[in-house]
């Protein structure tokens, strides 16, 4: 990090890194909406094998920021990694715009995917980070923003992206997606003043030309091994595997080789990493069984009292999470703050825990929705009253778990640790998506009444899940205030000899 820092304000620098963020998302989402459907219907797919193949694709999507947070540590620089992630985003959204039926083209246009994604994600959360270094309060409450650019960027992207290939097809869709990381790197370019202090020390050398074109030749790489994976499904299953013992064998040795403040830390994020893995399972129903069972069986029509009042697309519904989330997040950005500078905010397991019940009642509203259907469909009201609690529990739980990083890990893990935290949420979308397969219908199933069952008995036991989630995280409330207590304490007697030796 730079010596000197010029005199920015914090919220220039996070409106840059949010901004690049929600253009990021704006992509990233719109592609989303439309994956799985396309695959479904453009390409022939089975259920189980378009659940799948996007549980992979996500898992990977996911797991790269563990090495794109590395990359930015040690080798690039944060902000560096960051845009170069961008620009190779960019350019795998214009793939997926080529008009043609390849499969392997689609497999290999996901790669490249998967590998800016890999570069982009970890560093920009990285940088919100270092932006409120050591402000617990503003930290929390910064992260909950920032995810709040994830669902302006999406929302956009969700309702529009279905009416442009309702319109004018698949790769038109597709093609906004890609303009949306345009968008994103031109505003990062007029902005990117405001960030010029903030990074890890390569940000501060000129590039090394060499160590990029290493980089750039291991993605080019990993986008054809992505391909291959996403091909075969029990290499992807051998992956998620492979990445879950890896990923607790890295925790296990850092948590051995580091001091007693640290070892607290990471032990406090191993559990809570276990949570979010839990709850990722949940939010990978969103692009597979909750978006399959929009298009099958809930009414396209919003009304009030019999009063008509508009018409959605199916792959629109998945707009309602952002949505929620946009109304909701500033609320819990303000009671964060509120609570925290009055020392009565309550601790991230804590939100984890309320976040769990709430998702419950959400999955349970959408299970509840067959009692009031009508030849097999339902209210759209069941999606919105449904999302609107899980987007409740999403905020408190995936909303924190990148601030939960910031809290607990490190700085000198905080790239890599991040990007450990994408791992686990990789892993939970591909487990979401074999979850997913259980309200799997057949080809030859065309009755909605069929359908409905199926898929009500998934969302009914998702809710009992998220009430065993519940459940424990409350369990886990003393062990973790322990930890959170000895890590703080010890980290508050670090930076008093620090200042101590200053002095000196």
């Amino acid at each position: 990090m730079a010596t000197q820092s010029p005199p920015v304000s914090q919220t220039k620098s996070f409106s840059t890194v949010f901004l690049i963020e929600m253009w990021e998302r704006f992509g990233y989402y719109g592609m989303q909406a439309l994956m799985v459907y396309f695959m479904v219907q453009r390409l022939g797919f089975d259920d189980d094998k378009a659940n799948l193949t996007w549980g992979a694709f996500t898992a990977l999507v996911y797991a790269a920021p563990a090495i794109g947070g590395w990359v930015g540590d040690k080798i690039l620089g944060t902000r560096r990694t960051m845009t170069i992630g961008a620009c190779i985003l960019m350019v795998g959204y214009l793939l997926l715009a080529v008009p043609t039926d390849s499969v392997y083209f689609l497999y290999c246009s996901l790669g490249v995917v998967v590998v800016g994604n890999g570069l982009f994600k970890a560093n920009a959360g990285n940088l919100v980070r270092k932006i409120y270094e050591g402000d617990d309060a503003k930290i929390d409450s910064a992260f909950t923003m920032y995810y709040m650019a994830v669902n302006i960027g999406s929302t956009i992207s969700i309702l529009l992206c279905p009416w442009i290939k309702d319109r004018w097809g698949w790769n038109w869709a597709f093609g906004v997606c890609c303009g949306g990381l345009v968008l994103g790197l031109v505003n990062y370019i007029v902005m990117q003043r405001t960030l010029m202090h903030i990074g890890s020390p390569p940000d501060d050398k000129p590039v090394d030309k060499g160590r990029l074109a290493a980089v750039l030749g291991v993605g080019v790489a990993a986008l054809f091994v992505v391909a291959y994976i996403l091909q075969h499904k029990d290499v992807a299953k051998g992956c998620v595997y492979l990445a879950g013992i890896a990923l607790l064998g890295i925790f296990g040795y850092l948590i051995a080789n580091s001091t007693r403040s640290e070892r607290s830390g990471l032990t406090a994020a191993l559990v809570l990493n276990v949570q979010c893995l839990l709850f990722f399972v949940f939010y990978q129903q969103m692009a597979t069984s909750l978006s399959l069972f929009a298009l099958r069986n809930v009414n396209a029509d919003f009304s009030i009292f019999g009063i008509h009042l508009f018409d959605w697309l199916p792959a629109q519904f998945q707009a309602l999470n952002a949505i929620w989330i946009m109304v909701l997040s500033p609320v819990l950005a303000w009671l964060y703050t509120y609570f925290g500078n009055r020392g009565k905010d309550i601790s991230i397991a804590a939100k984890f825990a309320v976040g769990f019940a709430v998702v419950a009642v959400g999955f349970f509203i959408y299970g509840v929705g067959r009692q009031f259907a009508v030849e097999g469909r339902c209210s759209s009201w069941i999606m919105v009253w449904g999302y609107g609690f899980y987007s409740l529990g999403e905020l408190l739980v995936s909303g924190l778990g990148l601030a939960m990083i910031a809290r607990y890990v490190p700085a000198r893990m905080g790239g890599f640790m991040m990007g450990g935290y994408f791992v686990v949420t990789g892993i939970s979308q591909y487990l979401g998506s074999v979850v997913a397969n259980f309200a799997s219908v057949p080809k030859d199933m065309t009755d909605p009444v069929a359908s409905l069952s199926l898929y009500s008995d998934l969302f009914n036991k998702l809710g009992y899940v998220a009430v065993g989630g519940t459940l424990l995280a409350i369990a886990l409330l003393p062990l973790m205030k322990r930890l959170s207590d000895t890590h703080s304490g010890h980290a508050t007697q670090a930076k008093a000899e620090a200042k101590a030796l200053a002095a000196e």
